[in-house]
């Protein structure tokens, strides 16, 4: 039997079940039974995406962080970006141009209308950045860290950019929009509500309490023929118990032993969980020895990425290597001279041979330095984060084996965040990389992030510095040609893989739950046209896609 299908078993035998009357035990299996509301019709759809605190304060102002979840799927971006490949979709804006890497033009999309019959106009893309200028809280997405001003000429938007910055224009694209009509006449628009919430989208507020509130669809939403959802109702919810038996049509969730709970309950139950990053783990890299880069690379030879991504994601997720890219979604950035695809495995040998490079050896059951102290450190993760503990364990245990002793720290969430902007950390458990290549590396590498530990950042929280690194970086900002951007990518990938800045484990996953009975034409494996997460700016897409399912004879 191998190594991955025990772990397996002994994971799968180690869940929880989910109690409470609506779990029946029978024999050895769990079954659970998913109950539709009757309540709810053929054309309206169950969402668990919005969980209130407990209840629902009534929020849509998009650019707040407790903000109504379907905010976002009221107030639309101009350019809709897929997280899992970065693939840039037009929204608002019909169309762009980058005539230099200082210039984009978009073109705002024609036959638009707020949802209170308002023309939705050029001048209103230029009023929503003019805002966030004006109140930079709101700038989310951060938008003016890259700009120097915003014009209207005709039906087009130039944005001026501060520099040579080419790929600001994923940043820029993904700002929520709003109408000047009604956002001009807020007086402070960083504390309001926004109760009667008037967008572009393809869903009106309807139905609202502290408990649960609907969306109706836009008889006038510009894409008004792809939706044929026409009602949308987010309960409060809170409870993976709630998550299988209420009978939703779409949840997101991490759920133990997915086939045997959401799969059992429902035979319409489906679910696809793709990366969508890599878990890693992170150095201090100016905590002596983690500047040392062979001592990295030992660590990093010692671990069984395998073990660790079955172990940590219950055998969901699978094991990542060392390029900083997240696979099969950038499959096409891949450096074909990068051995193995950026695989490191397991080597015990070579893990000890690197160490000795920094003058470590092993003494009976203790890795030592010239000082005769063992080598050891702390590992810092965030309490609560299951997967997350159970790789810091697994790390632990295999770094045992050639004689590296660590010791896990387990902050509260607020104080593991903390540690990591502040530096606060020996090496910590974290991640890397994203569906935008260009933003995944300047996250990880660019000194632009640097500060020394003690003061926050809000990136590269291993503190990496390399001139050769911020060059490439500089370069791809510079140039509009693919080509090279794709060559400057192989040169950063490389980088990852030879300096170890972090070490990557195991992709972490993204928890899509749908029911077909319903709808059809969710995303999976077979056509990864957008994250599967209801949350965020994705569904706008999603409901675009979704069809009903007739009837026979309709």
């Amino acid at each position: 039997m191998s190594k991955t299908h025990m772990f397996r078993r002994w994971r799968r035998a180690a869940v929880v079940g989910l109690a409470a009357a609506a779990v029946v035990l029978s024999g050895c299996s769990i079954q659970i039974s998913s109950q539709p509301d009757p309540s709810i019709g053929d054309d309206t759809m169950l969402i668990n995406a919005d969980k209130g605190n407990p209840f629902f304060t009534r929020n849509f102002n998009p650019y707040l962080t407790n903000t109504r979840t379907a905010s976002r799927w009221i107030y639309e971006p101009l350019i809709l970006i897929n997280p899992l490949d970065g693939k840039q979709n037009p929204w608002l804006a019909s169309e762009w141009s980058q005539p230099d890497a200082r210039t984009i033009v978009m073109t705002i999309r024609d036959g638009v209308e707020w949802s209170d019959g308002e023309d939705f106009t050029a001048e209103d893309v230029a009023f929503t950045f003019d805002l966030l200028k004006d109140n930079p809280a709101l700038d989310i997405k951060g938008a003016w860290q890259h700009l120097d001003g915003v014009d209207v000429k005709g039906g087009d938007v130039v944005f001026r950019l501060k520099g040579e910055d080419a790929p600001s224009l994923s940043i820029l694209g993904q700002t929520m929009i709003v109408p000047e009509h009604i956002w001009s006449d807020v007086a402070d628009p960083g504390t309001w509500r926004n109760e009667e919430p008037v967008g572009t989208g393809p869903f009106v507020l309807g139905n609202y309490n502290d408990q649960q509130y609907s969306m109706d669809r836009n008889p006038d939403y510009w894409q008004s023929d792809s939706i044929e959802i026409e009602h949308v109702v987010l309960p409060a919810t809170n409870s993976q118990l709630d998550t299988v038996t209420r009978g939703y049509d779409w949840a997101y969730s991490f759920i133990s032993d997915v086939e045997g709970t959401w799969g059992a309950a429902s035979p319409h139950n489906d679910w696809w969980f793709p990366p969508a990053g890599v878990i890693s783990l992170v150095p201090n890299l100016e905590v002596a020895p983690f500047d040392d880069v062979n001592v990295r690379r030992g660590i990093a030879l010692s671990l069984d990425r395998e073990e660790i991504a079955e172990t940590a994601s219950e055998g969901y997720m699978q094991p990542a290597g060392q390029t900083g890219l997240v696979l099969p979604n950038q499959e096409e950035y891949l450096d074909p001279e990068i051995p193995d695809g950026g695989m490191i495995a397991q080597d015990a040998d070579a893990a000890l041979a690197a160490f000795a490079e920094s003058g470590y050896t092993l003494q009976g059951d203790r890795l030592v330095g010239a000082d005769g102290e063992q080598l050891e450190f702390s590992l810092t993760t965030a309490n609560g984060f299951s997967d997350w503990t159970r790789a810091a364990q697994a790390v632990q245990r295999q770094l045992a084996a050639v004689g590296v002793k660590v010791t896990l720290k387990l902050p509260q969430p607020a104080g593991y965040q903390s540690a990591i902007s502040n530096g606060d950390f020996e090496m910590a458990i974290g991640g890397m990389g994203n569906g935008d290549v260009y933003q995944a590396y300047n996250g990880l590498l660019s000194s632009e992030f640097y500060v020394p530990s003690g003061e926050t950042t809000s990136n590269n929280f291993q503190r990496y510095r390399s001139e050769e690194a911020d060059a490439l970086l500089a370069e791809y900002r510079a140039t509009v040609d693919p080509a090279r951007q794709k060559e400057i990518v192989n040169e950063l990938q490389a980088i990852v893989y030879d300096d170890l800045p972090v070490i990557g484990l195991y992709y972490g996953g993204i928890w899509g739950l749908f029911n077909d009975a319903k709808f059809t034409g969710w995303p999976s494996e077979e056509d990864p046209y957008m994250i599967p997460q209801n949350y965020d700016s994705a569904p706008l897409m999603i409901f675009t896609r979704l069809e009903r399912v007739k009837e026979e004879g309709q």
